[in-house]
């Protein structure tokens, strides 16, 4: 199994007060502990302010998106060179949010997992089917084609930084969560659809998360499967008691 990796999504949310004290705590939680990692996403305003708190410290900085054009008359966008210079070493890509509120489509999440890698970015690519789409049984073929479609173009050794989320769009936000025989079943297909569809055989570990009401509750079980690297955690990175509860999980598995 790789290394845990604990992502804290904010979202839009906190202001920069707020975000001080909170990366704060979670920088002095996190310290003492090894075999672990730790990032947190802020939203863009929060990147400067949150990158000095870390500073020195061993948790990660990740931006919530970006766009993959270098420069140029892109109004409201901020490139990859742009989070890089204000920290970043991790970036979160294709977002259902992204996919769903704001229309991203297959093509441009691949050049922003493409743009990621070139400017050595650890991707973290998102991908998850709808309530509608897991009932009527197309779960693995939305996941094979958002895989699929994300990683076209990319090398082999490009997935030493590429990580995968599968948050269930169904489950993120809704208090629900898919149970750990269904995170498990479609984390292995991930696994699965990567090798047998792209690269084949003897791949590097490859580090999938999951993301999708992931709470204090909830979180032993899931990091427990074997097939679970860590999680992409929303709402409860918001609390430090909660969000400190899901490392400690994350540690002791």
């Amino acid at each position: 199994m790789n290394m845990p990796l604990i992502v804290g999504n904010w979202k839009m949310n906190l202001l920069t007060d707020e975000a001080v004290v909170l990366a704060g705590g979670i920088r002095d939680f996190v310290k003492s502990l090894s075999g672990i990692r730790v990032v947190l996403a802020p939203s863009f305003t929060l990147l400067s302010e949150v990158r000095n708190v870390l500073s020195g410290s061993n948790v990660g900085l990740a931006c919530q998106n970006f766009y993959f054009e270098e420069k140029g008359a892109y109004t409201g966008e901020v490139s990859a060179g742009m989070i890089k210079d204000a920290g970043c070493e991790f970036a979160i890509i294709g977002h259902s949010e992204r996919r769903h509120l704001f229309g991203e489509t297959d093509a441009l999440i691949n050049k922003k997992v493409s743009c990621a890698v070139e400017k050595d970015i650890d991707a973290i690519l998102c991908v998850g089917e709808t309530e509608d789409q897991r009932k009527t049984g197309k779960t693995f073929e939305i996941i094979e084609q958002q895989v699929c479609k994300g990683l076209d173009g990319l090398k082999r050794q490009d997935l030493q930084k590429i990580s995968i989320a599968y948050e269930p769009v169904w489950a993120i936000g809704t208090g629900e969560n898919a149970t750990a025989s269904q995170a498990e079943e479609v984390h292995h297909f991930i696994r699965k659809t990567i090798t047998d569809k792209i690269y084949g055989n003897g791949i590097s570990p490859l580090t999938i998360l999951y993301g999708g009401s992931v709470t204090p509750e909830n979180c032993s079980e899931l990091l427990a499967n074997k097939e679970v690297d860590g999680a992409l955690v929303g709402g409860a990175s918001l609390n430090i008691d909660s969000f400190c509860a899901i490392i400690n999980a994350a540690k002791s598995v």
